[in-house]
């Protein structure tokens, strides 16, 4: 059974590390959520390890900047997992050096290390998709007849943010996880570089025991997030318990008047096999 809190401090200080969601969780896409950054660095501050794990397309150092801007406390994490952490050691593993890049200029810092060199699809050993080139008037039908062209070579794809969509500042947009099922419906070979899959809680662990200088102990690490499909079924599916924050991508569905309604919650969380711990509107001490 969920339980519904208005408090994250009791059940965050029942364990050692938080595998911590970012877009809904800590910011909204444009601003910073105080609440989240004043109960993380008071964890933190008691000795818990906060462990950032985003399905952002862009290397952790970038995320790091982006939280910046978004004015997210810097005590308030110890440390970053990223979806292009991951798409780049997947490219590098697979020995790409062509790959054809479907995603806008701003994802463009997931090849400043220069891991394959950007090219046209009729060059490309595969497809990096970070995203929509424009993900207000775009839906994945968009590259229907891209897809058809790369299904025709077999190209490989590679998802560098399995998210769906992503609240930002309260519009909610497609991102390349869409793109990515349409590819993979239609008989297209994809590596999902992110949550909900298993090398994204993999790295976020071994990440943890550096940080720790230790193993951690799965039963003593939360997951927290917004997204059903990612966060929660991603967590359980790795063995975590996991705390659901309903301002995110489910606000419409779960939230009546900025209060959780129990009944659309259950609805929302039906199709979750492993259920979360716990649930509240957004996070606060």
């Amino acid at each position: 059974m969920t339980a519904l809190i208005t408090n994250a401090g009791p059940l965050i200080a029942g364990y050692d590390a938080l595998i911590c969601d970012v877009w809904g969780v800590i910011h909204d896409g444009h601003k910073a959520y105080a609440g989240a950054g004043d109960a993380f660095a008071r964890y933190r501050a008691a000795g818990g390890t906060v462990l950032l794990l985003s399905n952002a397309p862009m290397p952790s150092t970038w995320v790091a900047k982006v939280l910046d801007e978004k004015q997210v406390r810097r005590d308030s994490w110890d440390a970053i997992v990223s979806s292009g952490d991951i798409a780049l050691a997947h490219i590098a593993e697979r020995g790409y050096t062509r790959v054809h890049h479907i995603g806008t200029e701003r994802d463009l810092p997931l090849f400043e290390t220069k891991p394959a060199e950007r090219v046209s699809m009729g060059e490309a050993q595969a497809i990096v998709c970070t995203g929509l080139e424009d993900d207000r008037n775009e839906t994945a039908e968009t590259y229907r007849p891209l897809l058809e062209r790369a299904l025709t070579r077999r190209l490989p794809f590679v998802c560098a943010n399995p998210d769906l969509i992503v609240d930002v500042g309260g519009d909610l947009l497609p991102c390349a996880g869409v793109v990515a099922e349409l590819y993979e419906a239609m008989g297209g070979e994809v590596y999902w570089a992110g949550k909900p899959h298993a090398p994204a809680y993999l790295l976020a662990i071994a990440k943890l025991a550096e940080l720790t200088g230790r193993p951690p102990d799965p039963a003593r690490i939360l997951a927290i997030g917004d997204a059903v499909r990612t966060d929660i079924a991603g967590a359980g599916a790795a063995g975590l318990a996991s705390l659901f924050i309903a301002q995110g991508i489910h606000r419409d569905e779960v939230l009546r008047n900025g209060v959780i309604d129990p009944a659309a919650l259950k609805r929302t969380l039906a199709g979750c096999p492993i259920k979360p711990t716990a649930a509240m509107v957004g996070i606060e001490w």
